[in-house]
């Protein structure tokens, strides 16, 4: 048994067993020489309701005004005089920030739940230093976390830490000395004739493909015939991102002036669907549309009109909905891309990298005659 003095949250152990330096009451008898043992100190944090007994203890001080010292620097009173742990704080700031997107509020909560609570455990709030969250991150970025992941989740603890410097529950925070190295984002690459005969020889891919704009126009007429024509349409010639396309209203939508107003998306957030604002303050804009696309989306009216009416209900709502009425989950927008492309015998892509061909498609016009659809098929 370690030997051991207590007074009053501070205490003296050493290393001593048995009966080898003496035993009174339990303790070592050999506590009070000088330079034997080290000084500890212990800190009783608020129980959780209903659970468990918790307290944190730290040691290894030369003298009991250290371990003292030492223990009042952590003991520096939380919200509701509470001691507070990394996590804890965490927590109490995720749910007191009141203007931050529900996107936002998911991702920072998968921060937290994935990556900050394990790695972090008990670790009080005033005893966090670099050396911890250089751990941290080395662990993850070995794990296999991109190095893109990996500034966002540091971004996550550097928002929170800063909040606890201006709540004066630290005096500064280390996530700001921490280095990580640059997420470099993938260059796109286009799908030229010698890329997608390497690609049907190998398998392998480019991380981040767009297509020509002749590509880009056979995928259209390939879906010309499809209920979601017009939704792909506006996407490969406006620019629209995924979440702003499905996202968009009837009153956004100016057929006569030829314009769309974004003004918010949809997303899905916690298992449901929900419209969220645009991603940026720029994102809120009007996008013109070309003549093929408007009229597009005047036949698409149509077609949705004709659908509420069989089932006896009024339309105006979303501009893109399902057979029954109710709004696109984008992951099966994005299902539904990929299936089509592969039907089409293109190349593939994301459904979010198809905006990225818009300026392309516009140069010419988004139509391409049956001719060049059929040099594109003997090229591939």
């Amino acid at each position: 048994m370690v030997g051991e003095k207590s007074t009053g949250g501070v205490y003296q152990r050493c290393g001593c067993r048995g009966l080898e330096g003496g035993r009174r009451d339990g303790a070592c008898l050999r506590l009070g020489e000088a330079g034997h043992g080290s000084w500890y100190f212990s800190l009783e944090l608020p129980r959780r309701a209903g659970g468990p007994r918790r307290r944190v203890r730290r040691g290894g001080f030369a003298s009991p005004e250290a371990a003292a010292a030492a223990r009042g620097r952590l003991a520096v009173p939380g919200p509701a005089g509470r001691v507070l742990t990394v996590v804890e704080w965490l927590e109490i700031w995720l749910a007191t920030r009141a203007t931050v997107r529900d996107s936002s509020r998911s991702s920072y909560r998968g921060h937290i739940r994935l990556h900050l609570r394990p790695r972090l455990g008990g670790l009080l709030l005033a005893e966090l230093h670099v050396g911890h969250l250089e751990r941290v991150f080395t662990g993850l970025l070995r794990g296999g976390m991109t190095a893109a992941t990996a500034r966002r989740v540091h971004a996550t603890l550097r928002s929170a830490l800063n909040d606890a410097v201006r709540e004066r529950l630290i005096p500064d925070h280390p996530a700001r000395f921490v280095r990580l190295p640059r997420g470099r984002r993938p260059h796109a690459v286009v799908w030229t004739r010698r890329r997608v005969r390497a690609w049907e020889r190998s398998g392998v891919r480019p991380v981040v493909t767009v297509w020509t704009p002749q590509q880009a126009a056979w995928f259209l007429q390939s879906v010309t015939g499809h209920r979601l024509f017009a939704l792909f349409r506006l996407m490969a010639t406006s620019g629209l991102r995924r979440g702003e396309a499905i996202g968009l209203r009837w009153p956004d939508v100016d057929l006569t002036g030829r314009a769309v107003h974004v003004s918010g998306q949809l997303q899905r957030i916690g298992g449901r669907l929900a419209w969220c604002p645009p991603k940026t303050e720029t994102s809120v804009r009007a996008v013109a549309l070309d003549r093929a696309t408007a009229a597009a989306l005047r036949r698409h009216r149509q077609c949705q009109d004709m659908e509420a009416q069989a089932r006896g209900m009024a339309g105006g709502g979303y501009v893109f909905t399902a057979a029954d009425g109710r709004p696109l989950s984008p992951d099966l927008v994005s299902r539904t891309f990929s299936r089509l492309v592969a039907q089409a015998g293109l190349p593939p892509v994301r459904l979010h990298d198809l905006r990225h061909g818009a300026a392309s498609l516009a140069q010419v016009s988004g139509v391409a005659s049956d001719a060049s659809f059929g040099r594109f098929r003997e090229r591939s």
